[in-house]
């Protein structure tokens, strides 16, 4: 009998505790999230004789949310350059556009929601290095200052482990006197999007 009633008791408490922890288990952010960006766009407009383009951009970001409004993001990005026709010089030809760097530290509002899908606002300030590209006339590898504003929205898997994300990013870059003609004399804007897998690496 009092095996019976000890089994009982062992089975109660099992599966009290099994239900209780999937209760725990909440669909939205972390504390700690890792997005994997494989793929985007980054998209300059032109300014002064300098041409449009775009490039292939992929990425990561960590996020650190301080509460379910509030966080603070950590991003870097590379654009990879991608064969296409440049109007520059007072000729179009088909040229390579350069590699860049990015990195930024952004401010994450996102909206008070406590559902799977969380749209968000984003800002912050960073710099984008702009590799040497001899056939555009860009001798030398060069950084510039820039900032960002945008948003986007994430959408948690019911497990409250992984999510998806969409982001939107208009950019502002500094331009300085000593910057390559094709690319950094003059202040530049840009469009960037793109698609990345969150993970909650602590909930």
């Amino acid at each position: 009998m009092k095996r019976t009633f000890a089994a009982i008791v062992a089975t109660v408490a099992i599966l009290g505790a099994h239900r209780a922890s999937a209760q725990d288990i909440v669909s939205g952010p972390g504390t700690l999230e890792v997005t994997v960006i494989p793929g985007g766009g980054t998209f300059f407009t032109s300014k002064n004789g300098a041409p449009k383009f775009g490039d292939y951009t992929l990425g990561g970001t960590v996020t650190y949310n301080i509460n379910r409004v509030v966080g603070i993001e950590g991003e870097v990005g590379g654009s990879v350059g991608v064969a296409q026709d440049l109007a520059f010089g007072g000729t179009t030809s088909n040229q390579k556009t350069p590699n860049t760097l990015s990195y930024s530290g952004n401010v994450v509002v996102s909206a008070p929601t406590h559902s799977s899908v969380v749209p968000y606002v984003t800002g912050g300030v960073g710099g984008l290095t702009v590799f040497d590209r001899a056939s555009l006339g860009i001798a030398n590898t060069d950084s510039f200052v820039t900032g960002n504003v945008g948003g986007g929205v994430k959408w948690y898997a019911p497990n409250g482990r992984w999510g998806v994300r969409g982001d939107y990013r208009f950019i502002a870059l500094r331009g300085k006197d000593t910057g390559a003609a094709f690319f950094g004399q003059d202040d530049r804007y840009a469009h960037r999007v793109y698609g990345g897998i969150v993970i909650n690496a602590i909930r």
